[in-house]
């Protein structure tokens, strides 16, 4: 086994046992890079000497007894929306052009603090807005769509071109990409992680959050970046995160939607997601039937948020430069000045409604098990999918659909890999619990994941 194909927990072992330098990780995950990114397009900029320098520094650090933590020393990728001092933060979009970021955000701040290594800067679909990712390619198949926005991040992981990566997530995008390339994501609890140094899409909404090879890396991730910054007013001091037991899932109640995440879903994804939810209840769960609240509401309440902050947003550079958008972000960023204040304080007022209902269903349950999205990765260019119930609905909205509750209410939301496709392309399943639940959902999943073979397996790149 090569270093690029060790999950984080792994190399972290090994490089903590002085068996792997952080120079030899970085340098196989540089020339895994160099290898397949031609293909790929994960990563909007590589910084290869400087990853190098970083990691013949931590390689000296923990020479000399100084190791910081699980990350010292371990190669990672930010999404070009979040901020590194001195390098650009593009948001894969023209209307970026010749920014550099000035300070780093809170959370390259916390992870070079942990000692990581920065590879570079992944791709998004522009401004995070859309369920694409469209520079770049899934993992799996190239010629599938990567998901996104996280795209570049979920690939790079996926690939092997980076140990973990950092994502955003507004209506699913850690989750979408994660999901679609068969790697590990997670949505924390609004507020757990500070979005300081971060590019904005919708603030009520926005969410940073890790791309990993296993759950127990996540929470590895999850440990280092979660706190209290006062720069960012959602903001907020959570339980401590240090410890997240693996075990068997006795006494933990697991709730099965009866309704909306089992709907218009792909024969084969349910049929993975519901094997998955069965293998939970081997392994000790209650599985409780439950009903989702207010999910016919879902989509109207998620672009009455998201649309108009995004607009808000980008008020001053989409009356300067609106020809450096590209067509789809800025026909939705216009779309946005229609929306009236009536409209957008319904939304505000059908999230609280919505965010009490569920805390109202949790008070049955523990965790509530269902799938990421309702689909594997479509063919590249696909716009829509039509349903056996004779509905046809578009590729973004289908993929946003089931991940957009946990960013309305807040909670927190794994993804992990639970089977395949005939297409051999990859399935996900999610998991969601309570606010400040975040180890909940995360001990769900390594105990899933444990008792399972191939955790954490790279895709079988096409030659």
């Amino acid at each position: 086994m090569q270093p690029f194909e060790l999950s984080l927990t792994e190399a972290s072992r090994a490089v903590r046992a002085r068996e792997l330098s952080p120079v030899e990780l970085t340098e196989s995950v540089l020339a895994r890079i160099h290898a397949v990114e031609g293909r790929l397009s994960a990563y909007v900029t590589v910084t290869a000497d400087a990853a190098l320098a970083a990691a013949a520094r931590a390689e000296r650090e923990i020479c000399a007894g100084g190791l910081r933590g699980p990350l010292h020393g371990i190669p990672m990728a930010l999404k070009d929306l979040i901020d590194a001092a001195g390098m650009p933060t593009t948001a894969s979009s023209h209307v970026r052009a010749g920014h550099v970021a000035e300070r780093d955000s809170w959370v390259a701040q916390r992870l070079d603090a942990a000692g990581t290594v920065l590879l570079g800067k992944t791709h998004t679909h522009e401004f995070a807005y859309g369920l694409i990712t469209p520079q770049t390619h899934n993992a799996w198949d190239h010629s599938r769509v990567a998901g996104g926005s996280s795209g570049g991040s979920a690939v790079a992981v996926a690939a092997g071109e980076a140990t973990f990566a950092m994502g955003t997530d507004t209506g699913g995008s850690i989750r979408v990409p994660a999901a679609l390339n068969g790697v590990v994501g997670l949505k924390p609890t609004y507020g757990l992680v500070p979005r300081t140094g971060v590019t904005s899409l919708s603030w009520s909404l926005d969410h940073v959050g890790p791309l990993t090879r296993t759950v127990q890396d996540a929470a590895l991730v999850l440990s280092a970046i979660a706190g209290h910054d006062p720069r960012d007013p959602a903001s907020v001091s959570g339980p401590m995160l240090d410890r997240f037991p693996g075990g068997d899932l006795r006494g933990l109640k697991v709730g099965v939607p009866r309704n909306h995440y089992f709907d218009r879903v792909a024969p084969e994804t349910e049929e993975s997601v519901r094997g998955a939810i069965e293998r939970l209840a081997e392994l000790g769960a209650e599985l409780v039937a439950v009903e989702v609240p207010m999910a016919r509401y879902v989509q109207a309440v998620q672009w009455g948020l998201m649309v108009p902050e995004a607009t808000a947003y980008h008020e001053r550079s989409l009356r300067a430069t609106p020809d450096r958008y590209a067509a789809d972000v800025r026909l939705l960023l216009e779309a946005g000045e229609l929306t009236s204040a009536g409209d957008y304080l319904r939304a505000q007022r059908a999230r609280t409604m919505m965010r009490d209902a569920w805390a109202r269903m949790f008070d049955g349950i523990d965790v509530l098990a269902a799938p990421t999205v309702p689909m594997t990765a479509v063919e590249a260019g696909q716009e829509a999918v039509e349903w056996a119930d004779g509905t046809t609905e578009t590729v973004s909205d289908s993929y946003v659909r089931l991940c957009a509750p946990a960013n309305i209410t807040g909670v927190p939301a794994l993804t992990l890999p639970v089977g395949h496709d005939r297409a051999g392309l990859p399935v996900g399943m999610q998991l969601m619990a309570r606010p400040f639940h975040d180890a909940t959902v995360l001990r769900v999943g390594r105990v899933y994941e444990e008792s399972v073979a191939c955790a954490g397996r790279l895709a079988p790149l096409p030659a």
